[in-house]
């Protein structure tokens, strides 16, 4: 099994993935640990000296002004992740988990929160031990961090709550009895360094952003097969038109469909049986390349806030402990929002080239992609669950950032959001998937309607990779059997993967 060295200074989002979907070990590199030592060895002094400090002799929020007598601050920390602990609704899956307690470890091996190394070593070993705690997906304001759900994470670290092991879930001390991992108990500052961050949101979202970069070509994939299907011009795709509009996306898209139609028969050249292509095909490189410039700038925030300090107060290295708001989730809840509305976008230009396919008065094709229509429905339904999917995505597009519920008696009187806007973008990415599926299906049933021609070597490659999972339809049958087959080619990175042998795909 690879190890993963994490220092809270390089995390990637391949390592990301690495820890949270393969199970590659944690461990902390040697100079992470001396500086969570230095860090623990401020607030130790703190205490020794009964000074007045937030979060470490003080209450929370509002109770700030409250001071906590030195043999009550461990009954503080244990109280903080005891009432915090409310979350609702469904519980996070595993991968999503697995991130979180990565990106929380890597945090706090920056050496600014002053928790105790073996605290700090506690949440490592549950990581690679497999203890994952159950997390609601829902109770997050995304400021003062994710407080709620990281509540939930600790909970089996102090032997309560519900922690799931070996593919059973068990109360928190079970749990960790059974993975052979002692309980902690929390001293003073230990629990809101646990929970004070954003992690939660970004864990969600970084898995979410690593997917969509697959998916944003898998976009390119479809579209190719379609532009083949509906016999398209491919001059619209001419290097030339793109280098005069330089936007790297658009540019990138423009050569990943020419790629992928290479040494194609299908495609046709301007004025050969149209002037021009609608915009759903002809405008490719200028949709799916506005995403991905999106998802870059997404991904390269993400990639900041993976290695920041996130929680309060701050323990800096020359003494001082500051009260601020990098807890605040607002540079994430912009950016997952961002995602949302990017990844949505290639559901709808998806859904219509799919309307293209199957509607006999824009091709040339049988209607709804059948035999004997009228007996058979084809794919005409179809496209109702793709369009009842990206009216969905219009919905859930709209930024969750806009919105601000003040808490903590109006102490925290403006937060971000963030979590439910990265919550958000995970569920428009599922929904894009079935979409792209739908549009993958009915764009090699049209491609079996047409004989004599070959297909693009990136095409073909994808093309066959489908038909060994779902056949032609010759008649009416149960759809979703077919569309699940091919959603698991997209989630499963197989598809990519195979057309990617013959043609590599620009991001």
């Amino acid at each position: 099994m690879n190890t993963i060295f994490i220092n809270g200074q390089d995390l990637t989002l391949e390592q990301i993935v690495q820890v949270s979907r393969q199970n590659h070990e944690v461990r902390l590199e040697d100079l992470a640990e001396i500086r969570v030592a230095a860090s623990r060895g401020i607030v130790d002094g703190i205490v020794r000296d009964n000074k007045v400090v937030y979060g470490i002799t003080t209450g929370f929020g509002i109770f700030s002004s409250v001071s906590i007598s030195a043999e009550d601050c461990k009954k503080l920390q244990r109280n903080l992740i005891l009432s915090h602990a409310c979350g609702a609704g469904k519980n996070l899956p595993t991968d999503a988990v697995r991130a979180i307690m990565l990106l929380r470890a890597n945090a706090l091996s920056k050496g600014f929160s002053g928790i105790r190394l073996t605290t700090l070593e506690t949440l490592i070993e549950m990581l690679n031990k497999g203890v994952h705690p159950v997390i609601p997906e829902k109770g997050s304001l995304g400021a003062s961090g994710d407080l709620v759900p990281l509540a939930h994470m600790v909970l089996p670290m102090i032997g309560e709550g519900k922690a799931e092991f070996k593919g059973k879930v068990m109360h928190g001390a079970e749990a960790m009895k059974s993975a052979g991992i002692p309980i902690v108990e929390l001293v003073e500052k230990e629990g809101l360094a646990l929970i004070n961050g954003t992690q939660v949101m970004t864990g969600i979202g970084a898995l979410a952003v690593y997917d969509s970069i697959e998916l944003i070509k898998i976009c390119d994939i479809a579209s190719a097969l379609t532009l083949e299907a509906l016999r398209g011009i491919k001059d619209a795709f001419d290097p030339r038109t793109h280098r005069i509009r330089p936007h790297k996306g658009q540019i990138e898209t423009a050569e990943n469909i020419l790629k992928l139609t290479e040494d194609s028969t299908f495609v046709t050249r301007q004025g050969e049986l149209r002037v021009q292509d609608a915009y759903s095909l002809r405008c490719v490189p200028q949709v799916h390349g506005a995403s991905k410039d999106a998802l870059r700038g997404v991904e390269e925030k993400m990639l900041i806030e993976i290695n920041s300090v996130t929680d309060n107060p701050i323990v800096l290295e020359d003494g001082d402990v500051i009260s601020g708001g990098n807890f605040h989730g607002q540079p994430m809840a912009l950016s997952f929002d961002f995602l949302g509305i990017a990844i949505a976008e290639l559901a709808n230009i998806s859904e219509r080239r799919l309307e293209r396919l199957i509607n006999n008065q824009l091709n040339d094709l049988p209607a709804f992609l059948v035999k004997k229509g009228g007996l058979n429905s084809g794919f005409m339904i179809t496209q109702y669950a793709a369009a009842s999917l990206v009216s969905e995505n219009k919905v859930l597009a709209h930024p969750a950032s806009v919105d601000s519920i003040p808490s903590s008696a109006n102490q925290e009187d403006h937060v971000s959001m963030g979590t439910i806007a990265a919550r958000k973008s995970r569920e428009i990415l599922e929904n894009t998937k079935r979409v792209l599926a739908t549009e993958l299906m009915a764009a090699c049933q049209a491609i079996d309607f047409r004989k004599g021609l070959e297909l693009g070597k990136g095409t073909s490659a994808a093309y066959k990779t489908i038909r060994e999972v779902v056949d032609f339809i010759e008649e009416d049958k149960i759809m979703y059997d077919d569309l699940d087959a091919i959603t698991e080619l997209i989630s499963s990175s197989k598809l990519l993967n195979n057309v990617e042998k013959e043609v590599k795909l620009s991001y």
